[in-house]
């Protein structure tokens, strides 16, 4: 079994989460996403966060805005619409329940 592809796959399920929890502070661009994921060990690249911004869009989580810029093309804001906001606040309990619940399993094989 490849170790690199599981951590991939763990990563890929909390990074909906993750760039909710960025978007809950304000607006942002592709390009600071992903630099704060990267900053993070995140490890994520663009051809997987386009398509995740596109999905939590049309679920209605995310909205955005288009913003002229003079150092190439229109650049393309995101931010948490209401129904975001509530989604990430159910996010955030099961996060925490998550989080408990493997320090508990973890730690229960660890004194075996």
């Amino acid at each position: 079994m490849n170790i690199e592809n599981t951590k991939a796959q763990m990563r890929k399920g909390v990074l909906e989460y993750c760039i909710l929890s960025i978007l809950k502070d304000g607006e942002a661009y592709t390009s600071d996403l992903l630099e704060t994921l990267k900053d993070a060990k995140m490890l994520v690249v663009e051809g997987t966060v386009y398509p995740l911004l596109t999905r939590l869009k049309n679920a209605g989580l995310l909205s955005y805005r288009w913003e002229e810029s003079t150092s190439g093309p229109p650049r393309k804001y995101y931010e948490l619409t209401e129904t975001g906001k509530l989604f990430l606040k159910e996010l955030d309990g099961t996060w925490d329940e998550l989080k408990l619940a493997v320090s508990k399993v973890t730690r229960q094989n660890k004194k075996s």
